[in-house]
């Protein structure tokens, strides 16, 4: 009975992990048990006032055209960043190397949020330099055209999760945009907390929402086995809120943005990882997270 209970102890804290091909028990998974992480921040207060992360690296994001206000709304504790449109955060290139996805390497990124703008393609995080032709991968939502990737047109969107990667760093040939991206299905309600996150493993590009694979026919999974573009020395910034537009001169240096674009609402927690989670992890990750506090909220029937 020792030896059980001292087993189910060390599972319990991540110190055994499953072989390749064997299944992980998750329950009561948070962002920093999931092997591969790289970056997590839950954006509650610091003794220093940083946005210091968790995980392998520990990665400062600097507040842009802020500052920025938290709100007591938070996921992972009572705080949560309100950005208002054209605030953003920034992480410089060489500060964070750990976060350049590129060639063949794997990614996961997951966002809780809470939209609270109506415009269009509300950047959320990545590295994706559209000014200088310098785009990787990227999280977005409420983009207004999505691609089915068997042809790669598209077709009107609207609020919806969107996952991108891209080979080339520019438009993608013989389209005039990066078309190289996977859509969700669902429908992002303002003033709603929704956990958003996408995957690639060359194989596909894959958009979940709420922990579940966002199902949309040719449009997710996007199936997709091209190289994640290498920016180089001079590729993109890590950003969170905002990405570099061609309409943007003086980035980053003039820190208010001059389109239009950008995420506006509440941001409770990011997380990169260096792989394609499996579908039983963000299934494990959202029940444990934003799926534990909608139980607080909403009295169970």
């Amino acid at each position: 009975m020792q030896l059980l209970a001292r087993l189910s102890l060390v599972v319990s804290l991540g110190l055994i992990h499953p072989l390749p091909g064997q299944s992980q028990d998750v329950s009561g998974t948070s962002p920093t048990s999931i092997p591969d992480l790289i970056t997590f921040w839950d954006f509650q207060p610091t003794d220093s006032g940083d946005h210091l992360s968790k995980g392998a690296a520990a990665y400062v994001l600097t507040e842009m055209n802020g500052p920025i206000q938290r709100t007591n709304d938070g996921i992972f504790g009572p705080s949560a960043l309100q950005i208002q449109r054209g605030q953003w955060l920034r992480i410089k290139r060489d500060d964070c190397p750990a976060l350049n996805r590129k060639g063949k390497d794997e990614v996961t990124v997951v966002a809780w949020i809470k939209r609270q703008s109506d415009n269009n393609w509300q950047y959320i995080a990545g590295m994706w330099n559209e000014r200088d032709a310098k785009r990787q991968y990227a999280l977005f939502s409420c983009g207004h055209k999505q691609t089915d990737y068997t042809t790669l047109n598209r077709i009107d969107a609207k609020n919806q999760p969107h996952g991108y990667v891209s080979d080339v760093g520019g438009a993608t040939p013989h389209r005039p945009y990066c078309f190289s991206y996977a859509t969700g299905k669902t429908t992002l309600n303002k003033d709603n907390w929704y956990m958003i996150a996408y995957t690639y493993d060359h194989k596909a590009i894959s958009v979940y929402t709420d922990g579940k694979l966002d199902q949309n026919g040719n449009y997710n999974p996007f199936y997709w086995d091209k190289p994640i573009f290498d920016g180089g020395d001079e590729g993109s910034d890590f950003t969170v809120a905002q990405r570099a537009l061609p309409a943007w001169p003086g980035y980053p240096e003039v820190e208010e943005p001059t389109h239009h674009e950008g995420f506006g609402g509440i941001m409770g927690g990011l997380a990169v990882y260096g792989r394609a989670l499996s579908a039983t992890e963000m299934q494990s990750l959202y029940e444990s997270t934003l799926g534990n506090k909608q139980n607080q909220i909403s009295p169970s029937s």
